[in-house]
């Protein structure tokens, strides 16, 4: 690929302190995102999908330890980085969709109040300049009404609704690394598809590099245009989409697809072209 390397993660060691001692939990993990690229990572519950995420992000709790490795964001090592200036890096350059949105806002605070102290926090935009970008990205994502929308409590909305509105948040300030993490789990199948066309056209107007967390092979074979595949703490193989679900090389990954219960039916997006478009 052609594109500049937006992520890179060289030799990543993760430890967390148990009463037994010391257990590894990531195990030598590597991987380049490119820009505008939809890199894809599955694997089953406590593979270390998530751990390998929170590092990214320089939110591991204080048992979980970086062993070794590096994680650059342009020429920057993140593991190296001061917390200030880490917290100003997070919604900024890199950007974070979590899994459950209900769990994720304040409900005494309004959707207005996050969206535009999240801007301001990050960005030199006035409060009105702020508001204008809330509207027209809540609007990107889909909702109705978003100057009314700003001034209502996260209680107020489903959880689809909330999941766009933490999308439209993320995307707002263009950062170049979107991490998704299991953005859909809690939504049907109808919606399912709307939010990922939303975040897939997102990220292809601002060249944003998504790395998507999903235990749903489907999701993967519609979104993504690479796969890594994440086993006890390590990536076992790595691969295009077409290749990985017409060819996979490594025995767990074809256990895992054996085991999958179908991939969805429906067209992925016509610019994609995936394996099951």
């Amino acid at each position: 690929m052609d594109k500049c390397i937006a992520l890179r993660v060289e030799h990543l060691h993760i430890s967390v302190a148990t009463p037994q001692g010391r257990k590894k939990i990531v195990n030598d993990v590597s991987f380049d995102l490119h820009q505008g690229e939809i890199l894809g990572l599955v694997g089953a519950s406590g593979s270390g999908k998530t751990m390998t995420c929170l590092a990214i992000l320089g939110l591991l709790q204080e048992a979980a330890v970086v062993e070794q490795g590096a994680i650059f964001l342009g020429s920057q090592n993140l593991l190296q980085l001061q917390a200030s200036r880490m917290r100003s890096v997070r919604g900024r350059e890199i950007a974070v969709i979590m899994q459950n949105p209900m769990s994720a806002f304040n409900p005494t605070l309004t959707i207005g109040h996050h969206f535009i102290e999240t801007l301001r926090a990050h960005g030199s935009f006035t409060r009105k300049e702020a508001k204008e970008l809330a509207v027209t990205y809540l609007a990107k994502t889909g909702l109705a009404h978003p100057d009314k929308l700003l001034k209502q409590y996260p209680f107020q909305l489903s959880g689809g609704m909330l999941q766009r509105v933490m999308i439209a948040i993320a995307m707002s300030l263009q950062p170049a690394v979107l991490i998704a993490d299991e953005p859909t789990t809690a939504l049907d199948t109808t919606h399912q598809v709307q939010l990922l066309e939303q975040m897939y056209r997102l990220c292809q107007e601002q060249q944003t590099a998504m790395l998507l967390v999903s235990h749903d092979l489907g999701v993967i074979a519609y979104m993504a245009d690479r796969v890594m595949v994440m086993n006890q703490g390590s990536i076992v193989e790595q691969a295009p989409v077409a290749d990985l679900f017409d060819r996979p090389q490594h025995p767990y990954t074809r256990m895992l697809l054996q085991a999958r219960p179908g991939i969805p039916s429906g067209a992925a997006p016509a610019s994609r072209g995936g394996p099951y478009a």
